[in-house]
């Protein structure tokens, strides 16, 4: 039964085939069996330009400061038309999920860019927009969905730090800073280490878990 709630899920991995590509579309019929029509963004497919510059606009200041003319654009109806789709369709979600493989120790280029390039000044905080509860995007759900090269070992004080010490910026930075709620992470550690078994039954355990989702903050 659909529940009139939209999850957004911005993929970024270069490889369809891989597991996290595998567990974005996990995510998503979970998503679906638990009523949510569902969005999603692939970004290596759509082949998406990362680097926000001053070509993103048509007569950018000298000298160019981004976040000014991401205001001018938007006052001005000259936002790209890619951007401003994918702006439509965050500030139209319920829930967002960001799906990627933990790349030393934060997300890939091409999401940070994408970042950068939709979540606007002005659309989203800024402008007419204040930032946290003021935001756009305040009182959205969102939730990480990441896969690690190391095992769970490696993300302990014994190991390389704790996992939420290197997701804090996102969950701070990004998510806090834009009113989003963060629920707990998906989280499959080291993928590529285990057994055909052993990936089957992680994948139906994403599915699971977004097809049971509460909205309990992490």
């Amino acid at each position: 039964m659909q529940t009139g709630r939209t999850a957004l899920i911005v993929h970024a991995h270069p490889e369809q085939a891989s597991f996290s590509s595998a567990q974005a579309r996990a995510a998503a019929d979970g998503l679906r069996a638990a009523g949510y029509r569902v969005d999603l963004l692939d970004l290596y497919a759509l082949d998406w330009a990362p680097v926000l510059g001053p070509g993103e606009f048509p007569d950018p200041a000298s000298p160019f400061k981004p976040q000014a003319e991401q205001v001018r654009a938007l006052a001005e109806g000259t936002v790209d038309p890619l951007v401003r789709d994918h702006l439509d369709r965050v500030l139209a979600a319920d829930l967002l999920v960001f799906s990627f493989p933990l790349w030393w120790f934060s997300v890939p280029a091409v999401l940070k860019g994408w970042l950068d390039r939709v979540l606007m000044m002005g659309g989203v905080f800024g402008g007419d927009h204040g930032v946290a509860d003021e935001a756009a995007t305040a009182g959205k759900d969102a939730v990480l969905l990441l896969t690690t090269g190391g095992d769970q070992a490696w993300f302990s004080e014994d190991g390389f730090g704790s996992l939420d010490g290197f997701l804090y910026h996102l969950h701070r930075g990004v998510m806090a800073f834009l009113g989003l709620r963060p629920l707990e992470p998906v989280v499959t550690f080291a993928p590529a280490r285990m057994s055909e078994e052993a990936r089957a039954a992680a994948l139906e355990a994403v599915g699971e878990r977004f097809s049971a989702l509460t909205g309990v903050p992490a």
